[in-house]
């Protein structure tokens, strides 16, 4: 805690910061516990967008285990999730076709049977109303900004970022200090490379035993099409055209609800050539015939992007440390051939309730949860992730056709011989993944045609992103002179180009070239914060309520 602001104090059991999956699934089973019991649980949780949801973005495919063990009655309380998945086609593409792989030679956890299509962020909303029912205090539009410590180094809470401050630093009329909300223990909730998650593994060397995260960016759009083009159900995954083989990713494509279709593009944030683009590989992806077949004659009605955690088992940090643990994909529990981390991330988060509970009715506090990493140690979630863990190392360090049959061939030999050892390990963290602008061939994209391919800021405009212009950026530079002097002779600095909101600009100004940050254009991705390759920007929250406003994402 810094400063000596005076500040409103509210104390609670629990403290969640991040209304999402991993979050609200925490809380819920906080006052379950606490109902089974007869006793009482206090439990707060913190959200930085304007409403429950609002910054929430998957594809989404969802594995129900998380919600069948949270809510065991869910297909009747008016969930959101309504389209079970009906038909699975996964396909290897080229630029003018491709081959569709055979579902029999598919590993068992990469069918969908069972899964159900629909939006998280819709799902996230509907948890939040059970939460609320059940005595959760929710508080959206309060972006978390910094970590209370106990004089024994302990986290005792979080403290909320001031409202009603000018970029230059000064109090506008209406300002408002932010609110410490103590408690015994402090969940992380914030999904992946959350602000405080990153500050704190690297304060509290919470990644000292495992690898280096690894991150992918997802792009994904939300299209309304023609009754005849809608078939509720299907699911279609691709990887290969448009991206080299040597870059990681590929598409999803999912049918669900009414008339709506989530298309999207994952590009692995470990790719080495500086001029990759991922929204514009995104909007060339939608051109191919196997995807653009599903749009023609639709209309896109949302946009958003979002980073997302790939490193898989031999990246997960230490999760509890003294009043705090890390849960859902702040701790990195997403399955990447799966591309699925929601039910994951609901069950960390009952794992670490349960956990905390326990301590509670114990009569603890700020101490460490050391049962929450035991119960994921000896859990299904890290059986699953554990079967996987070999497929992201092989992509990377073999391209897409060698790595992927690889890796699945791995999948199979771990699903039929569970006591296999090996082990591979990430050998970069993606920033130092890029090479030199010298050595790398600059990439040609089509103009959009603004009917299957948009441009980036007609995007950013159906994300619903908005942010008061008067404030301080939130994009901090640790040294304004690198974009300049250093990315742009090594790089053509790449943040122009890995941004999907075209935040980042070098504006050339008679013989003078400078960096300039659009900041009102973020949509809270992340993705400068992980791929920036001298590591000089760092992502922090910027007024509570603003950003993206997501609807069905």
């Amino acid at each position: 805690m810094t400063g000596h602001t005076e500040r409103e104090t509210m104390e609670f059991d629990v403290v969640i910061v991040g209304a999402g999956p991993a979050g609200l699934a925490a809380a819920i089973k906080l006052k379950q516990l606490a109902a089974e019991k007869g006793s009482d649980v206090s439990v707060v949780v913190l959200e930085k967008g304007s409403e429950v949801g609002a910054h929430i973005l998957s594809g989404a495919v969802i594995d129900p285990v998380g919600l069948d063990r949270l809510l065991p009655d869910w297909r009747n309380m008016g969930s959101p999730l309504q389209t079970q998945v009906s038909e699975d086609r996964f396909y290897y593409l080229w630029k003018t076709g491709g081959i569709r792989m055979p579902n029999l030679l598919m590993p068992p956890l990469m069918s969908n049977h069972c899964c159900y299509i629909g939006s998280l962020g819709s799902l996230t909303r509907w948890l939040a109303e059970q939460a609320e029912g059940l005595g959760v205090e929710i508080y959206p539009g309060f972006s978390v900004t910094d970590v209370i410590y106990g004089e024994s180094g302990a986290i005792e809470g979080v403290i909320t970022g001031d409202m009603g401050v000018a970029r230059d630093g000064s109090h506008k009329d209406g300002y408002t200090p932010g609110i410490a909300l103590r408690g015994k223990y402090t969940l992380f909730a914030e999904g992946a490379r959350g602000s405080l998650s990153k500050m704190l593994i690297k304060k509290l060397g919470l990644d000292a035993e495992s690898g280096p995260q690894k991150f992918g960016i997802g792009l994904k759009e939300l299209w309304e099409v023609p009754e005849g083009k809608h078939q509720p159900g299907l699911v279609q995954h691709t990887m290969g055209w448009p991206l080299d083989d040597k870059t990681g990713g590929g598409s999803f494509l999912y049918h669900f609800g009414e008339r709506l279709i989530s298309v999207g593009f994952v590009v692995h944030l470990d790719y080495a050539n500086p001029y990759t683009n991922p929204f514009h590989e995104f909007q060339r992806a939608k051109t191919h015939p196997l995807i653009r077949a599903h749009l023609q004659g639709g209309k896109r009605i949302a946009y958003g992007a979002r980073a997302l955690t790939e490193g898989g088992f031999q990246a997960i940090p230490r999760l509890a440390f003294p009043g705090g643990a890390l849960v859902g994909c702040a701790a990195g529990f997403m399955n990447v051939p799966r591309i699925k981390g929601s039910h994951n991330a609901m069950l960390s988060g009952m794992m670490a309730a349960k956990a905390a509970f326990a301590a509670l009715a114990a009569g603890r506090s700020n101490d460490v949860l050391e049962a929450y990493p035991e119960a994921v140690r000896t859990s299904a979630m890290a059986k699953e992730l554990w079967r996987v863990r070999n497929v992201k190392p092989l992509w990377s360090w073999l391209g897409t056709r060698l790595g992927v049959m690889l890796g699945g061939i791995d999948m199979w030999l771990n699903t039929l011989f569970p006591f296999l050892r090996h082990t591979l390990k990430h050998r970069k963290p993606d920033y130092a993944t890029l090479q030199k602008a010298s050595a790398a061939t600059p990439i040609a994209y089509e103009k959009p045609d603004g009917v299957i391919t948009f441009d980036i800021l007609s995007s950013v405009f159906v994300s619903g992103t908005n942010h008061a212009e008067n404030q301080p950026v939130h994009l901090k530079l640790a040294d304004p002179s690198i974009p300049i002097d250093r990315n742009l002779p090594d790089y053509a600095e790449p943040a122009q180009r890995y941004c999907p909101a075209q935040v980042y600009e070098v504006v050339t100004e008679g013989e003078r070239q400078r960096f300039q940050i659009n900041a009102q254009n973020c949509v809270h991705c992340k993705t400068c914060d992980v791929k920036d390759p001298a590591q000089n920007i760092t992502w922090v929250p910027p007024e509570g309520g603003d950003g993206p406003n997501y609807a069905n994402l």
